[in-house]
């Protein structure tokens, strides 16, 4: 069984399907990270992702444009983040309690708009063509390169825009004043006020950002990752996002990396299912298995550098 299993681990299309299941949780794990650093938590990412998805098939399906879903996806991301950040930032609810009513309205709002919209049940099977489906692209002079070539090359659109995306979220957080400013908001928003500063615009801007993202990776899900929306298409992403944003101690090149591991876990997932005398139940729970370890790890590092911390400003005094 073992060696049934490291030679599906060792072998590019295992390799591929890494990168390919990363790409949706890297969007909401980025989105997680442009959100906390403004100092607000985006736990309706789950929710964005899965009304984003929808959403994104039905755009693309009314004009026969996978290029006007996906707009249409971001569109909608962002005005579910926009309504979370009203009623947390301008009525004083809960940021949390909205999250999770973004959560609970989109596993029935869903069937419900999803029914009245084309008469389907559940999923979007029959809606699916070619024309709404995200293109492959094969990069040239990359995908001639041996074993490298059969990794990199032939992947979505959207997945190359998640990792692209890690290198610009970077760049809008640590080089522009907008980043500045949101890292600010994050840190202090009394002292960030202070200076001019407006905490609810950044916060807002911020939350925007977040559900754009988060609307991206919806969009990856339904038009390309599963070929047709249904109700279980997120499958609890927005939810290992987090966690990967957590792991990631809320850097993008960090989350990055966390995104990739609990990438690697699904598609070990996806690969072991098939062997016989391997437990389904367990082969299940892998990837949810390794969001609680991953957060264990990150709670344990965080832990261990407060002590650090703590024990060298003793030494000082």
């Amino acid at each position: 069984m073992l060696n049934e299993i490291f030679s599906l681990i060792f072998h590019v299309d295992f390799f591929f399907a890494i990168f390919r299941i990363t790409a949706p949780i890297l969007f909401a794990a980025l989105a997680a990270v442009v959100a906390e650093k403004a100092g607000v938590v985006n736990i309706g990412l789950d929710g964005i992702m899965l009304i984003s998805g929808l959403f994104g098939t039905l755009f693309s399906y009314w004009t026969q444009s996978w290029l006007i879903g996906v707009v249409g996806a971001m569109a909608i991301g962002l005005s579910l983040a926009l309504m979370m950040g009203f009623f947390a930032l301008k009525l004083k609810t809960d940021i949390i309690l909205a999250g999770i009513a973004i959560n609970t309205m989109s596993a029935g709002g869903t069937i419900f708009l999803l029914y009245m919209f084309t008469g389907e049940r559940g999923n979007t099977s029959s809606l699916t063509s070619s024309n709404i489906l995200i293109p492959t692209v094969e990069i040239p002079g990359l995908s001639s390169i041996p074993v490298l070539g059969d990794i990199l090359s032939g992947h979505s659109v959207l997945t190359y825009v998640a990792f692209i995306l890690v290198f610009f979220t970077w760049v809008l957080l640590y080089k522009t004043s907008v980043g500045l400013q949101i890292r600010a908001v994050g840190e202090n928003d009394h002292a960030a006020e202070s200076v001019g500063i407006s905490v609810l615009k950044i916060k807002y801007i911020a939350l925007g950002i977040s559900g754009i993202l988060s609307g991206m990776g919806g969009a990856f899900m339904s038009m390309y990752y599963s070929q047709s929306w249904n109700t279980g298409v997120v499958a609890g992403r927005g939810f290992i996002a987090l966690a990967a944003q957590a792991m990631g101690h809320g850097e993008p090149v960090g989350t990055m990396f966390a995104s990739l591991l609990f990438g690697f876990a699904q598609a070990l997932r996806t690969k072991v299912s098939g062997i016989q005398g391997v437990s389904s139940n367990l082969i299940s729970a892998m990837p949810y298995a390794v969001t609680i370890l991953g957060l264990v790890l990150y709670a344990l590092s965080t832990i261990n550098k407060a002590k650090r911390k703590k024990a060298q400003e003793q030494k000082k005094d």
